[in-house]
Order: structure tokens, then sequence, then C-alpha cells
């Protein structure tokens, strides 16, 4: 259903679970969100309604998730993927010492007698001996013996006879001067873009192993929806569906199938095991009313839950969990400001780790006047960045997507008794670097 219930006040909770060395799931270090927190089991498993820490949740998410394996993808198939091993260049570059300007090869000192041109792209460019001269274009070899290359501008010209400056080795770019065979250009876990193809491809590279994006997928869930024009008496217009598949390909995966389904425990278990997505998200079934579906649909099907509430505002029933086939289903709530909070809190930190980067790290920025803090939650306000800081825009209700709308980002309100005066930042819409 789309009208979950007002998010309520919750305790922050402990951190829930355990991390290896490594920062995944499993057996390892307890990590702790302050005194008197206590870890579960292995696995993080959790009772039900035992909201974590906003900053636990966003760590739980990002462990629980596993990328691909790395694939092998031609160059016009790799934008938006995740270089999945170093990229090392096979070759020099340049191969050959080349010319940096338009203008003369030449060998020795000046003057020197023209004796032809080099065109781009000869692959002969011959061999000057002293005194000699040729002319040459950008990008070309140069003929052996030159010791550097006079600039158009720069030449004076009688007839065959040429003057100017020569210094040695200037306007030449030799071999290697760029990179050697062997050499790594880029490390792992670098976000693959326009200038990154255009580097693989100036080192002669067709393909690059990268770690493939995610697909999610999306079970949207409500009898009272309707996808045209407004809201009536029982019926409620879809907000959170048209927003679903721009918040995903804005954190860097793919949409998959988009479903609508009633408010049916059949149909979300059979909707569930049948998803194609690493990812699945069900938007308006996971509070605790009689129209809410996904936990019992997620325990018929066996499914471990990660995180079952999250102790912020809004957004606080949302919830992770893990099919036995390593799927992972993310529960938005059903008001689409909350099920914001909750795709931007555990659905971009899962996201980031299937397309095998690291959890992005939220940028402080001064708030001018404060805002005030709740006592036990964390607080995800809109703001809008100024020369001065960040400033709450208002109307922040979970029902509505105003504040958001006219957003720059969401602040993000540690708990305590008084006003923040910093906050951190989460984009509203993330990027494919995020």
């Amino acid at each position: 259903m789309t009208q979950a219930p007002p998010d309520r006040a919750q305790p922050t909770s402990t951190e829930q679970g355990r991390f290896d060395k490594a920062g995944c799931v499993g057996e390892g270090v307890p990590v702790e969100d302050g005194p008197g927190h206590t870890p579960t089991d292995s696995r993080g498993l959790r009772s039900r309604g035992d909201a974590v820490a906003w900053d636990v949740a966003r760590r739980l998410a990002h462990a629980v998730a596993r990328p691909p394996a790395v694939v092998s993808r031609a160059l016009s198939e790799a934008d938006g993927c995740v270089l999945g091993t170093p990229l090392v260049s096979p070759v020099a570059v340049p191969p050959v010492d080349r010319s940096a300007m338009d203008g003369y090869a030449v060998r020795g000192a000046g003057p020197w007698r023209v004796i032809g041109h080099v065109e781009a792209g000869a692959p002969d460019p011959g061999v000057l001996e002293d005194g000699q001269a040729t002319g040459i274009v950008t990008g070309a070899a140069v003929p052996a013996g030159a010791t550097s290359v006079v600039r158009s501008e720069d030449a004076v010209v009688a007839g065959d006879r040429l003057e100017g400056p020569s210094d040695e080795g200037r306007h030449i770019r030799r071999t290697g001067e760029e990179c050697r065979p062997g050499d790594q250009l880029l490390a792992a876990g670098i976000v693959v873009g326009p200038a990154v193809l255009g580097l693989a491809a100036t080192v002669g590279l067709n393909r690059l192993t990268v770690v493939p994006p995610p697909t999610v997928a999306a079970l949207i869930t409500g009898d009272e929806l309707v996808h045209r024009g407004p809201s009536t008496s029982g019926r409620v217009r879809d907000a959170i569906g048209p927003m679903l598949p721009g918040l995903i390909t804005r954190a860097g995966a793919h949409n998959g199938v988009h479903q609508y389904l009633p408010d049916s425990r059949d149909e979300l278990i059979a909707a569930l095991s049948a998803a194609q997505g690493e990812l699945v998200l069900v938007s308006g079934s996971s509070a605790a009313g009689p129209a809410d579906h996904l936990r019992p649909a997620l325990t018929a099907l066996g499914a471990e839950l990660i995180v079952d509430g999250v102790a912020c505002r809004p957004g606080h029933p949302q919830a992770l969990a893990q099919l036995p086939d390593g799927r992972l289903v993310l529960g938005l709530p059903g008001n689409p400001f909350a099920a914001l909070v909750a795709f931007l809190t555990l659905g971009v930190a899962a996201i980031s780790r299937l397309r095998g980067l690291p959890l992005p790290e939220l940028a402080h920025i001064a708030v001018p006047g404060g805002i005030p803090c709740h006592p036990t939650s964390t607080r995800l306000v809109p703001v809008r960045l100024t020369p001065q800081g960040a400033v709450p825009v208002g109307h922040g209700g979970a029902a509505m997507l105003r504040g958001p709308a006219t957003a720059d980002a969401l602040a993000v309100v540690a708990p305590g008794p008084a006003e923040a005066i910093a906050a951190r930042l989460l984009p509203i819409t993330p990027g494919p670097h995020s």
C-alpha cells in the first residue's frame, strides 16, 4: 500500500551484525555505534522493529552486497562500468619520436638545408644528416637523427635555406614519454567514463575488464494506486513509480522490469521469486499494517533480514533482506519522501558495492542558523547549497516531495538534544561516480 503510517521516533539501536577485516558481513570484529551497543549474531540478523542507526544501516547495506564477476567489454559498451582490473599499457606512447608542432625537423645547429617534407602517417620519415631539415606536421614521426623541431612561426625560410631556434630536443615527443609497456595507468575501481575510454584507445586497447552495472527491478504494490490524473477519495496517485527509474540510473545501475502488484502476499511472493536483478525494490509493503506483506513474503522465501527499520526521519520503516540466491530486496516505505530517503540510504549503498565501489563518503557543510535535531533519530532535511552553507528548503513532510524537488541535497542531521550547526550532505540524485 502507498500510505504508510507516519514515522515514529525510534531509539537509536545497536550496530547489528559483524564485519570482517574487509568490511563484509561475517565472522569478525564487531562494528559499534557508540557506548553500550551490542552486536548480534554473525549474519547481522535482528528482531523485528529493532531499528538501526542510519550510518549503521548504510554500512550493512554496502557490506552485504556482492559485485558480480568481472567481464570483458568492448570500449563502446564499457561506459559507466567500473574497472575490474588495473588498466595497464601494452605499448609505449608515443611509439616513436613524434613532432609536437608543425614546422621543420632539423639536425644539428642551423642554418639548415630543407630537403623534403614528412606527411602525417608516413611509414618511413627517412634520415637527416647534419645541417639538413625537412618539413613536418604535428604528430608525424620525426626522421632518424633529428635533434629538434623548429616551429613554423619561428622559421625563417629563403629558398631551401632555413634558420631558427634549435634547442636540443625542442618540440619532439620522445618514444615512451607518456608511458612505457607495462605501466599501470589506472587502478581497479575507477568508473569508466569518456576520458577512460579515450585513454584505453590511446594505448591500443579494444576491450576493458570491468564490473558490469547491476540490474535493479522494482515491485510497486497497492490496491489504491492510480497511474494517471490526481488522487481521489480512496485512490492515490503513484508518485514512487515515476521516481525510481531516474534514481536507479543515476546511481549507476540498469533498470530491470518494473511491475505493479495488488496488495497480495501470494502475488508478492511470486513476483519476488521471478524478479531478475541483483537488487529488487518493493514499494509500499514495508510497514506493519494488514496490507504490508513484504516481511511475511521474505519469511516464506527463506530470506535473511539484514536491516529491519532505520532510526531516521523520514524513512523509518525501510528494510533490507537477502534471498537465498544472493539477491537483495529493499523495502521502501509508501510515503514518497520516505521512499526517497530509503533508496538514498540503503539502495545507493548496496548499488555502490554491487558496482565494485566503496561506500560514498558524505561531505560536511555548515548550517547557518542550525537545524533542530531529533533526540533519537537521524533527520534528513532538504537543503539548498549557498556560499554560506546549507539552508533548509522546508516542506519536509514524508508524504510530499515538494522540498526535495527544489533542494540540492539532504542534510544528514545526527540525533542530539539541540540544534546542529553543521551536517553532512546526501545527494538527492546520486551520480554514477557515487
